[in-house]
């Protein structure tokens, strides 16, 4: 094969080994796990926000930006459960580019997968030890879950992997909420099937095993817009577009239905200051309507100690995203009181 192998990495066992969890951070991690899951089950109405920087580029911003979500958590926690996205790969529609920690734990040097997967799980250890919030981070390579899946408490399957038959089927082996995005054609038929796909039992090759699972059932959906043959965006947190979404679950038996509403990508056309007006239609949306006040769960929202967005190199600003453009930290946390507040 035209491959070069450059060095073997530890086995995940291995690694947790080498970092493992404290009793403390393992205690956190259960207890929010089961809040998750309550709501995703129906036992808690707490409205989800997973948010946080469109890729985790630094662990010191990383864990400053998620400290203060924890502050802000304090004062929100009867409404909203807050769950930090701390995505350590970054999908690449043309395959360059910055591809997220595991990728380059310093984004100003070359690729280093080995000390990539350390610095990933070195540092979600540290966003739990000091902020006490387990995180969000999304399946991008199903085998590398495994460096991780002792320390999060959801998953997301991006828009370019959900029709990926290995993302389906390692989802169905999990025991946290996983949601699978409409892929980038917006084709909820195809998102819809990825959640069929997960909810049930498999047998296949995971990690070089021969692995049965037994199904997800808290694998739901997540709404993100998509493109149109013209590379046109295609919104799809409007009430109708919600309105059909509860029509298809309701056509058929899934367990749990349930759906979070992704405010940046292609619903806000990457136009980040977007992300305030449309949370604030889903809000609307979901009173007005007592069926899509049970279905959605939650937003998503790309945000960052600094707002925009800035290029790799020299003189770059801390706290700032190096890939999709964020909300600031000022006006993320007024937004986070205005969700709680309406929802």
């Amino acid at each position: 094969m035209g491959m070069k192998y450059n060095k073997d990495l530890p086995s995940p066992n291995a690694l947790k080994e080498e970092y493992p969890l404290s009793p403390e951070v393992a205690a956190t991690i259960r207890e929010r796990t089961q809040e998750v899951c309550d709501v995703f089950t129906g036992k808690s109405d707490k409205f989800v926000v997973v948010i946080g920087p469109c890729s985790a580029d630094n662990e010191d911003s990383v864990c400053e930006y998620v400290t203060r979500l924890a502050k802000v958590n304090e004062q929100v926690k009867d409404k909203l459960l807050l769950i930090p996205r701390v995505y350590t790969n970054k999908p690449r529609t043309t395959g360059s580019g910055y591809k997220g920690m595991l990728h380059q734990p310093n984004p100003e040097k070359g690729p280093d997968l080995y000390e990539g997967i350390i610095a990933i799980r070195k540092m979600h250890l540290r966003t739990i030890a000091e902020s006490g919030l387990p995180a969000a981070d999304e399946m991008l390579y199903p085998e590398n879950r495994s460096y991780l899946d002792d320390l999060l408490v959801y998953e997301a399957v991006g828009a370019r992997s959900v029709e990926n038959q290995q993302h389906r089927l390692t989802a169905s082996g999990m025991d946290i909420p996983i949601g699978m995005k409409n892929p980038t054609s917006g084709d909820y038929s195809v998102m819809l099937n990825s959640v069929t796909a997960a909810q049930n039992p498999h047998r296949f090759i995971y990690r070089g095993h021969d692995v049965t699972t037994e199904g997800n059932p808290l694998a739901h959906v997540i709404l993100r817009g998509g493109v149109d043959k013209y590379g046109a965006s295609i919104p799809n947190y409007h009430y109708e577009d919600l309105v059909r979404l509860l029509e298809m679950y309701s056509a058929e038996e899934y367990l749990n239905p349930a759906a979070i509403i992704d405010a940046n990508h292609y619903n806000s056309n990457k136009q980040y200051k977007e992300q305030v007006r449309i949370v604030s239609e889903v809000l609307h949306s979901r009173n007005y309507n007592p069926d899509l006040k049970k279905l959605i769960k939650g937003v998503m929202i790309e945000s960052y100690l600094e707002e925009g967005t800035q290029s790799i190199g020299p003189g770059s600003v801390y706290g700032k995203s190096i890939t999709d453009p964020c909300l600031g930290w000022t006006e993320s946390e007024q937004l986070l009181y205005k969700i709680a507040d309406q929802c």
